[in-house]
């Protein structure tokens, strides 16, 4: 069965002010769709296309570059639209909020971490939240389409929770070199319940 782009759950302007409407059709329509083209090409005919993208990416270096970089395109977008919402925004609540504050000390803790580490990617790349294999919340950045699945990455996870997208093609039109300034406005689209149902599940 191929893999297929999923459709956004809100409309391509529903993310405005903070997202604008090119950027989400260019993104979803044209890079997203590109990257699940070109993954279940890198995979047709073989035994990868019965098994779960997880397990590929925890051995993704044994795979053709085409595997890793086509199959984190498509997973990691596939993630990025669920954690958006138009009535995102705010801050977490329940156990997501405490387990926040029991490892960052707090939710403006968390920001300021996870900021750091999307600004300081260099080049094209992602910013992480997401429960670590020990059982608890971290931060990273991973460059052009990794993530901490893979065991290419420098960090290992047992869920994401949270990332966002830093190449270029995510903020340019709107924001162009002010990549902290998306980083900032992403903060108000943060789907946390989708975040939070993440972390239990």
């Amino acid at each position: 069965m191929a893999y297929q782009t999923p459709d956004l759950p809100y409309a391509y302007d529903a993310l405005e002010p903070y997202i604008d409407q090119k950027t989400m059709e260019l993104h979803h329509d044209k890079h997203h769709a590109g990257y699940t083209k070109k993954f279940n090409a890198a995979i047709e005919g073989t035994d990868l296309e019965k098994m779960p993208i997880e397990d590929i990416f925890r051995n993704v270096s044994r795979h053709p570059v085409a595997v890793r970089n086509h199959g984190g395109g498509h997973y990691n977008h596939s993630i990025f639209w669920t954690i958006m919402s138009p009535n995102g925004g705010g801050s977490p609540s329940g156990e997501l909020k405490q387990a926040i504050e029991r490892d960052f000390g707090s939710f403006d803790e968390l920001k300021q971490l996870f900021a750091k580490a999307a600004a300081g990617r260099f080049g094209s790349g992602w910013a992480w939240l997401y429960l670590d294999t020990a059982g608890k919340l971290n931060i990273c950045s991973t460059p052009n389409q990794d993530n901490p699945f893979m065991d290419v990455a420098d960090c290992n996870a047992q869920k994401l929770l949270l990332g966002l997208d830093v190449w270029e093609h995510a903020y340019y039109l709107k924001y162009q070199n002010r990549r902290a300034d998306y980083i900032d406005a992403f903060w108000n689209v943060v789907n946390w319940q989708e975040v939070a149902r993440r972390f239990k599940d």
